[in-house]
């Protein structure tokens, strides 16, 4: 079966979808002489942490996934970010194609931490592919089934801008918390009985008010 080459020429957020989605422009390529009829794609997407370089700032923010940095030679491992299909019509030669990536703002996993943190540069991505080919043989009728083998992969530095830029086009100046079920009822009973309007504003209340208590007993974290 023909070896096909893949790379990932930009990304860009995504306005007016259902949900935040990142598109990804794909180029794929196929060896000299080949027909390929359609291509099914499976593609991982991981991030490497390891990657790149973090300020002091986003250290501190990355302590909630990976500990302290004297800790990241064996905390810091790879994030699966998603796994996605696409569908490629027919070509010879090269052709581009979009990947549709769905995104969340959940702060509960790490992914969403390790994203939250980031201030600037980069986010190393590592697309892995597999899926089925169909392919014209040569000078034959026809068509050949053939698998795309997991080591088929290309690299991307989705720029940090780029995801901050999907954030704020679908959850503007806000991000979400899981929280379990009663812990929610609990807080709407205090929010009804204490009249505080939002959900933010409670929250922001409850945290000052623990403030003082922390600043007596030297447990109030250093600000990050």
């Amino acid at each position: 079966m023909a070896e096909l080459t893949f790379a990932c020429m930009d990304a860009q957020a995504l306005p007016w979808a259902a949900g935040p989605t990142l598109r990804f422009r794909l180029r794929i390529t196929a060896p000299e002489g080949v027909r390929v009829h359609a291509l099914v794609l499976s593609c991982q997407l991981r991030i490497d942490p390891r990657a790149r370089p973090y300020s002091d700032a986003e250290a501190q923010g990355l302590d909630y996934v990976f500990g302290a940095p004297a800790r990241w030679a064996t905390s810091m491992q790879a994030l699966h970010f998603a796994t996605v299909g696409v569908t490629v019509p027919g070509f010879t030669g090269t052709t581009e194609c979009d990947l549709m990536v769905p995104c969340t703002y959940d702060l509960e996993p790490g992914l969403g931490k390790y994203l939250h943190a980031l201030a600037e540069g980069t986010v190393p991505m590592t697309f892995l592919f597999s899926g089925t080919l169909f392919e014209a043989p040569a000078g034959g009728a026809g068509v050949q089934v053939g698998r795309v083998p997991w080591d088929r992969e290309a690299a991307y530095a989705l720029p940090v801008v780029v995801w901050r830029e999907l954030m704020d086009l679908y959850f503007p100046d806000t991000a979400w918390l899981r929280l379990r079920r009663d812990t929610v009822d609990a807080l709407l009973r205090h929010q009804a009985r204490h009249a505080v309007p939002t959900a933010d504003e409670l929250l922001t209340s409850l945290l000052a008010a623990q403030a003082p208590a922390e600043e007596e007993d030297g447990l109030c974290p250093t600000p990050r």
